[in-house]
């Protein structure tokens, strides 16, 4: 999809935001794929929940676009497990995918706002001062 086009299904708008939201977690440190889900919940406070059905083929589809990278670690219960990480090209991508985000947040932040009233446009030459007459147009 190029840069600058909006998603255009709403499977790529949902892939796109999860994809957001896994990506900023793992900004702040490496993490296994349960840690990842907990981690959104708890920074959601509960609002969000990941279910490894959607999760794991995400990490999948980032590890395939090369945006995380994976290698065995321990979890904090001491069990072998894959920690997930940012790459250069997630970091990268993170940044465009938040810069696109604002820019979506911004739009349906305005579509709660009343409509504006429509601006009266005078048309065609100026009228002289006295001219009682003006066309209007919106």
């Amino acid at each position: 999809m190029p840069k600058n086009d909006p998603p255009t299904s709403r499977i790529e708008l949902l892939q796109g935001t999860l994809n957001l939201i896994i990506l900023q977690t793992l900004r702040w440190k490496p993490c296994h794929g349960y840690g990842i889900a907990q981690l959104i919940s708890a920074q959601s406070r509960n609002v969000v929940q990941v279910e490894t059905g959607s999760l794991y083929p995400a990490l999948q589809r980032l590890l395939r676009q090369r945006a995380i990278a994976v290698e065995w670690g321990r979890s904090e219960n001491d069990h072998r497990v894959r920690m997930y990480r940012l790459t250069r090209t997630g970091h990268a991508r993170l940044a465009a995918e938040r810069a696109r985000w604002a820019q979506l947040s911004h739009a349906i932040a305005g579509l709660m706002q009343p409509p504006e009233a429509p601006r009266l446009v005078a048309v065609g030459p100026r009228p002289a001062p006295r001219d009682p007459i003006v066309a209007l147009r919106y």
